[in-house]
């Protein structure tokens, strides 16, 4: 069981990554489409709002067997868990940044000006409450584009060199999933966290698209 939970938060964090690569891409050639056009406030949270969407489906697709429609309900409970953390790390870490880059003034990013707390929270609420409700509409979880998603991950995967880079990811995305959960009993024991999980390693895009932080993984 240890071996198994290891190995399915493993793969999640690939999952993640590679997800996080081909949205890097889709956000770069929408970005030159648009003729270098910055995202106003709309349509940053309705870009992102879709990205999270589709995490949560592609997510759910891992743990649902597409041959016969079985779901695991073990690592639907376990995906759900780390999907949140993913999204919570993301969230803490878009926060920290836009502190950060707020004694910028008028040079603070454009991805940070139209950073919005209500508005991050409102998509990541969409993309859990898509998750759970896959769980009693699991057709609405199979179509075109996450079956795209899905597919293109497992390809990119076992691309021999692409593919080991990723399982690095996930490796580094495992260590710091198991320093959170370690983290989150020790605080409802002792109500202090024992580390703090951080891992120097992120991209150095100003999008939160690719691999933000690995705290989470994108």
């Amino acid at each position: 069981m240890p071996m198994e939970l290891l190995n399915f938060i493993f793969r999640m964090g690939v999952l993640f990554a590679i997800y996080g690569f081909i949205w890097g891409i889709f956000e770069i050639i929408l970005f030159f489409a648009s003729m270098n056009k910055q995202k106003t406030f709309t349509e940053e949270y309705v870009i992102k709002g879709v990205k999270y969407v589709f995490l949560a489906d592609v997510t759910f697709l891992f743990c649902l067997d597409l041959k016969d429609g079985e779901i695991s309900y073990y690592q639907l409970a376990l995906a759900a868990l780390v999907l949140i953390m993913y999204f919570v790390g993301k969230l803490q870490s878009k926060q920290q940044q836009a502190k950060m880059f707020g004694m910028m003034g008028n040079g603070l990013p454009m991805a940070f000006k139209n950073f919005n707390l209500k508005a991050e929270i409102g998509v990541i609420a969409l993309a859990i409450l898509c998750f759970i409700g896959f769980i009693f509409f699991k057709d609405l979880s199979i179509n075109p584009i996450s079956d795209w998603f899905h597919d293109s991950i497992i390809s990119i995967e076992k691309t021999p060199i692409i593919g080991f880079i990723f399982k690095v990811i996930g490796f580094f995305f495992l260590i710091t999933m198991l320093f959170k959960m370690w983290n989150g009993i020790l605080y409802l024991l002792s109500g202090a966290p024992f580390i703090r999980a951080s891992v120097p390693f992120q991209s150095n895009s100003k999008k939160d698209d690719d691999f933000d932080d690995f705290e989470e993984i994108n």
